[in-house]
């Protein structure tokens, strides 16, 4: 069985400040989010809403997407979450169901 790797988008709020992060288990990784556990920006400015996600099934092109993502400008970024998300709901409840 192929493994599930995840370009995720994180952010404060709505509009607010955003994170854009790759995982191969995304309802781990968010949960360590959510607790504070890893420290840096998503601590330091309480960026915990995951606001998009994506899945791959390599991890190259994960990476390389989220690479690709981290270089966008910020409006860029904004817009690709609305398409998805236009009232940027929180996901994580759709990921652990």
């Amino acid at each position: 069985m192929p493994k599930t790797y995840w370009v995720y988008i994180l952010a404060s709020k709505r509009n607010g400040t955003l994170y854009v992060g790759v995982t191969g288990n995304l309802a781990g990784r968010i949960s360590q989010h959510r607790q504070g556990l890893i420290p840096g920006l998503t601590k330091k400015y309480g960026i915990k809403r995951l606001v998009y996600y994506e899945a791959f099934e390599d991890i190259h092109t994960a990476i390389a997407r989220e690479s690709r993502l981290k270089k966008y400008k910020r409006e860029w970024k904004i817009n690709l979450i609305q398409q998805r998300n236009l009232f940027w709901d929180e996901l994580f409840e759709t990921i652990v169901g």
